[in-house]
């Protein structure tokens, strides 16, 4: 069922609905992070140095629109703000795991090495 006031869409193939939703730069990377826990906002930034503050939080919005992730909000001095996935969200961790495979086998099939090219952090462990 569609969203409300949005208009029934067409798909050439249902690839393209995944891509919608889960498609770009950092949405996968996002997600990938999120499958390790909750994160706050200023986690993910350390986590993704070459991702833009105004990036992040657009990507966080869209995905939490398209109900993948939940923001949870503390109600607290400073303010808390966390995010994680949404059952909905935890649906895609297959996807996600044949995605990293197929990115490590890539990475050595062009670089031999993949320790040489992938950054040092918790995902490449």
């Amino acid at each position: 069922m569609p969203k409300e006031g949005t208009a029934r869409k067409k798909y050439n193939i249902s690839v393209e609905a995944t891509l919608e939703v889960i498609g770009g730069k950092w949405k996968c990377v996002i997600l990938c992070h999120l499958t390790h826990g909750k994160r706050r906002t200023s986690d993910l930034k350390r986590l993704m140095p070459g991702i833009t503050q105004k990036m992040l939080i657009q990507q966080l919005r869209e995905l939490e629109d398209d109900g993948i992730v939940n923001r949870n909000v503390y109600n607290q001095v400073p303010p808390k703000v966390e995010y994680e996935l949404s059952p909905y969200g935890w649906s895609l961790k297959s996807v996600l795991d044949l995605l990293c495979d197929w990115g490590e086998k890539h990475i050595i099939k062009e670089y031999g090495d993949k320790s040489a090219v992938l950054e040092d952090n918790i995902l490449n462990q």
